[in-house]
């Protein structure tokens, strides 16, 4: 069963813009180390870093309660994206029984994700 779906759309030229002017503080502070070695050696790692920063937004309208930016974050399953998430979240996660889907696109201009947030379905007549 759906619980909840979170969308995120953001503009390549904010993050450019943010990366211009605290290029240090705004990937420490916004990116786990994880996401950061995925996007190494890319020739422009902004889509890639758009695209996860908007992972963590879409994920964050799901979720009832606030956290950390590197609390969440992006990782692959192959070539799928997925989410990963800090012990404390993971947990709260298990313990609702929930599981998170994510879908990441990037085009010249934008970045954008979609998480889905399924929970267990109901029980008939319960």
């Amino acid at each position: 069963m759906i619980v909840a779906v979170g969308l995120d759309l953001i503009e390549l030229a904010r993050v450019r813009a943010v990366l211009e002017r605290h290029p240090r503080r705004f990937v420490e502070r916004h990116f786990h180390p994880e996401e950061l070695e995925q996007l190494d050696g890319r020739a422009d790692p902004v889509p890639g870093l758009a695209a996860r920063f908007a992972a963590k937004e879409a994920f964050q309208k799901c979720w009832p309660q606030t956290f950390g930016w590197r609390e969440v974050w992006v990782t692959k399953e192959g070539r799928r994206p997925r989410l990963a998430f800090s012990p404390t979240l993971a947990a709260a996660l298990a313990a609702g029984s929930l599981r998170v889907h994510l879908s990441l696109t990037h085009s010249r201009e934008h970045a954008g994700a979609v998480v889905v947030l399924e929970g267990p379905d109901p029980v008939p007549g319960g």
